[in-house]
Formats: C-alpha cells, sequence, structure tokens
C-alpha cells in the first residue's frame, strides 16, 4: 500500500510541475515538455530519499528495497516521458 501511495504522490507532482509550465509557459506544448523533463530528475531524489527511508529508518535491507525503487521511479517518470515527447513533437 507504502508503494502505491509513493506513486501516486509522484503522479501529483508530475501534475504539479505541469500545472507550474502551464502558468509559466502560457500553454505553450514547448513549456510543458519542459516542465515534464524537469520533473525526473526531482522525482529521481524523492525516490531515492524513499528508498533511504526504507532502509535506515525501517529496517528493509537495501537488495529488499531496490525493486520496489526502481518502480517507484520508473512508473511517473514513464509518464513524465511520454508526456516529454508528446509536447516535444508539436
Amino acid at each position: 500500500m507504502h508503494t502505491i501511495k509513493i506513486i501516486a504522490g509522484g503522479f501529483l507532482l508530475l501534475g504539479a510541475f505541469l500545472l507550474l509550465g502551464r502558468w509559466i509557459g502560457g500553454g505553450a506544448p514547448s513549456a510543458l515538455a519542459t516542465a515534464a523533463s524537469c520533473f525526473i530528475p526531482i522525482w529521481l531524489v524523492a525516490a531515492a530519499v524513499n528508498l533511504w527511508v526504507g532502509v535506515s529508518r525501517a529496517g528493509y535491507p537495501l537488495a529488499d528495497e531496490v525493486p520496489y525503487f526502481i518502480v517507484v521511479f520508473a512508473v511517473p517518470a514513464a509518464a513524465a516521458g511520454v508526456l516529454w515527447w508528446r509536447f516535444s513533437r508539436g
């Protein structure tokens, strides 16, 4: 359940980035593409913090947390990548 909540948080953060890109860029597709591409490194850091919390605070072994880290990072990042591709084309 925690993994689903973190992934949902990633989608909310992506939405916030897109809203900010729309607000700053006036809704231009290039601004939305930039917002989606800026989301990815920020989300990588957030997913890494989640990994660190799981290992250091919750006591899970690193080997158990790495697959969850990959999923937690990849799902919202893949959505951002698709949005970047879509908005950068037109």
